[in-house]
């Protein structure tokens, strides 16, 4: 059970109950205490977090195609992945690259982060900017299949557009180098 904090719409949690435990995720149920008195059951999917990397060569951003299950389709996105237990953020962007892309950043910076789905999940993806690239050899995991390709900032749009980028973070990203181009900032 939480301790209240006198935040006026908290929801004191009153019991907790692990539903699933897998590599990735785990899923609970708490039965919640609202800020009216009344109770309330919440689905939460917890989540280590993850990274997700703008990789910039010669005005063109790396992006990774593959296949995505819950979809049964291939989607294009920025290289990304999921903290491992206890890892940094920012040591996660540089393992991430280089395993999906084979680059290696000279700079690399954390522009922001942010949550996926705040009202079940609590994933957190931390969004770095790479730049001064220094090719070399990509290293999958095993249950990995990608293509690593370089776009051009019309072609992402064009992707948006048919649906080949669909997530919020490869989204997000081409938005933010967008404002990049345009600004010299993000």
């Amino acid at each position: 059970m939480s301790e209240p904090t006198g935040n006026k719409f908290e929801e004191v949690t009153i019991s907790t109950n692990p539903i699933f435990k897998g590599k990735i995720i785990s899923v609970q149920v708490d039965q919640v205490r609202l800020p009216n008195g009344e109770t309330a059951s919440r689905e939460i999917v917890r989540h280590p977090g993850a990274v997700a990397v703008i990789a910039l060569v010669d005005d063109r951003m790396l992006v990774v195609e593959q296949y995505r299950k819950p979809f049964e389709k291939n989607l294009v996105e920025v290289p990304a992945g999921k903290l491992d237990a206890g890892e940094e953020p920012l040591a996660a962007a540089i393992r991430e690259l280089e395993e999906e892309t084979g680059y290696r950043a000279g700079n690399i910076r954390l522009l922001n982060s942010f949550y996926t789905s705040p009202g079940f999940a609590d994933e957190k993806i931390y969004l770095y900017l790479a730049e001064e690239l220094v090719k070399g050899e990509a290293h999958l995991d095993e249950d990995e299949f990608l293509d690593c390709t370089a776009i051009t900032l019309e072609e992402a749009e064009r992707y948006m557009d048919e649906g080949r980028i669909g997530d919020a973070k490869t989204i997000m990203a081409v938005y933010a180098w967008k404002l990049y181009r345009l600004t010299g900032r993000i």
